[in-house]
């Protein structure tokens, strides 16, 4: 039987590692941190992409979103515009330089998820970690949808 505690430790150190080393990379190659990447790959993603689409992609709060937003605007990586559909809601579309930022950042990206990813295993084990960690994350949110209805 799995030692569910083992596992939870694994995924969270192996997460925390994850992070640093392409964060820093990032920041080292491309001068660009990993949570700003992965607002820029949201938003170029996204048609229309809104501050709520953004939070939602990455499960992480409207007010820590729109915060990030303002970071990326203010550097110049990004744009809000009125939205045309939803006067109380803006668009977020990268700019030139951002889209610029996003591809030599996304090299680097690349670079480090076949490092800590497809080098150290077999595509098999990869399919079933990428799966596995997709039925985690959809169960997660649906438990967190149904326990948020029963709060008070």
């Amino acid at each position: 039987m799995v030692d569910l505690r083992k596992v939870f430790d694994d995924l969270v150190r192996f997460e925390t590692i994850l992070w640093n080393t392409v964060d820093a990379r990032l920041m080292k190659d491309a001068g660009v941190s990993l949570g700003s990447v992965n607002l820029m790959m949201v938003i170029d993603a996204t048609p229309s992409c809104r501050v709520i689409d953004i939070a939602n992609a990455l499960a992480i709060t409207v007010g820590g979103t729109s915060q990030a937003v303002d970071r990326l605007e203010a550097a110049g990586n990004c744009v809000r515009r009125a939205n045309p559909a939803d006067r109380r809601s803006s668009i977020v579309e990268l700019t030139g330089a951002g889209r610029d930022l996003l591809a030599s950042a996304s090299v680097v990206f690349d670079e480090e998820l076949e490092a800590f990813f497809r080098a150290p295993l077999p595509a098999a084990n990869l399919d079933t970690l990428g799966t596995s960690l997709a039925t985690l994350r959809l169960a997660a949110a649906a438990r967190g949808a149904h326990d948020a209805s029963h709060q008070p």
